[in-house]
């Protein structure tokens, strides 16, 4: 059995020889025959056990018993209890989804302060099997075909090259001893249902379902790499990541743009209905607007726009002084007074602003545009709105959400990287100017 499991490491290339690992050790059968399988094949190994405090005496029992297990291989024990119950409050999420997260945040800190190269938990090949055939349930996608992966970033699993059996029959030829987990036969969670119904009922149909769902997710493991080599080249030709912008009409001529939607959304935070409800917008008007925890996309025509979500108030605004030559906040931006007769050569463009200076009133004031703000664009004679200004130029939402506007009193004299205002231009009685150079990053 040892032999199986080193050449599935090698294979795997999962740890280094005699590699230091953080071992996860419930107490569990599985978890006793991987750290003693490590032991035994000469890794460097440290017992991890986690209390979480939900079975009452039997925690304990099981914290008491992996301590001792340890101390017979001689190898260093640590354990961490938390209150499980209270911190899955205070996260919002179930007990089970708060002692799998402490969990591996815990053995990950201890990795880091250890020195060790990974952390080694104790899933096997029928684990994988029970995690396929949940997600099937639960509905998936193409990975969540693929059963439980053989590493994780510094997480590995060295025993899927196991049954539970191969596991049992071990430990009985060892007379190694070790403790059960009493939830783990109860039929109150999902995986324990499918392990102690749905297995051996898939069982009468085909005796060797098993090897068969497990060779079954070894072919969609393999299709997946052809599968992601294909997204990725379409995702490197529709999204541009620096401006957050997804081509529409590159995106339709993709295989399957539902697809490619799919993978770059989830990795912005969008659930998977909004993505659902994404790609039924690809062909509806503009101005859409969806939304994950911190992130808003916006359908602009034929671009879908991600930006940040702002939580803009309008009051934030800061002051420039008569004399003021910088200002570094909201945006970095040089301030230059100069005679109109011996303007330096500027390169004009939307971030720069050349003003009277003479009919300014300082300070000037630098605020977000707010609804109802109106200005006389250059070049006309009358007010506009501003938000008639950004719909006749076409800006987009998330644009709109990051504009500036200057003020002189209670005027405004540049719509920051888009206008100045006709009433503050250079004209033949200007004496002073007052020159403005916003510097912008690429995309701005």
């Amino acid at each position: 059995m040892l032999p199986r499991v080193a050449k599935y490491i090698a294979s795997e290339r999962l740890l280094g020889e005699g590699g230091k690992v953080v071992v996860g050790l419930s107490g569990g059968a599985d978890s006793v025959f991987l750290l003693y399988t490590l032991k035994e094949l000469g890794y460097r190994c440290l017992a991890a056990h986690c209390n979480f405090r939900l079975r009452g005496e039997e925690s304990e029992r099981d914290e008491y018993f992996s301590e001792n297990f340890a101390k017979t291989l001689q190898i260093p024990f640590l354990c961490r209890a938390f209150d499980t119950v209270k911190i899955a409050k205070e996260r919002k999420v179930s007990v089970e989804m708060a002692a799998r997260d402490l969990r591996y945040e815990w053995f990950e800190e201890l990795r880091r302060s250890e020195g060790a190269e990974v952390v080694a938990v104790a899933h096997h090949s029928d684990d994988s099997i029970e995690t396929l055939l949940l997600n099937l349930i639960r509905g998936t996608g193409i990975r969540g075909l693929t059963g439980i992966m053989p590493s994780h970033g510094f997480v590995i699993r060295p025993l899927l090259c196991l049954s539970k059996a191969d596991i049992l029959h071990f430990l009985k030829e060892k007379d190694l001893s070790y403790v059960t987990d009493s939830t783990n036969l109860q039929d109150e969670f999902i995986r324990n249902r499918i392990r102690l119904q749905l297995l051996p009922l898939l069982e009468t149909f085909n005796p060797s379902i098993r090897g068969g769902l497990l060779g079954t997710a070894q072919n969609i493991s393999e299709a997946t790499k052809v599968y992601d080599s294909a997204i990725k080249e379409c995702i490197d030709r529709v999204f541009d990541r620096e401006k957050g912008r997804i081509n529409i009409s590159l995106l339709r001529t993709c295989p399957s743009p539902r697809s490619v939607l799919f993978e770059i959304l989830k990795d912005c935070g969008f659930s998977g209905k909004t993505i659902e409800d994404v790609y039924r917008s690809v062909d509806s008007q503009s101005g859409k607007t969806f939304y994950s925890s911190d992130l808003r996309l916006t359908k602009d025509r034929d671009e879908f726009i991600i930006s940040p979500v702002t939580h803009n108030d309008g009051r934030e605004e800061y002051e420039i002084s008569e004399g003021c030559c910088r200002l570094d906040f909201p945006f970095s931006m040089e301030v230059l007074v100069a005679d109109r007769d011996s303007l330096p050569e500027i390169e004009r463009g939307k971030n720069v602003a050349t003003l009277d200076f003479d009919r300014l009133r300082f300070p000037l004031i630098l605020r977000r545009w707010r609804f109802g703000d109106r200005f006389v664009p250059f070049g006309m004679s009358h007010f506009q709105k501003l938000s008639d200004f950004f719909t006749s130029n076409k800006v987009s939402r998330p644009d709109k959400d990051n504009v500036w506007v200057l003020l002189s009193g209670d005027d405004i004299v540049w719509v920051a990287g888009h206008r100045i205002d006709n009433r503050f231009r250079v004209g033949e009685s200007t004496g002073k100017v007052l020159i403005l150079f916003r510097h912008t990053t690429d995309g701005d």
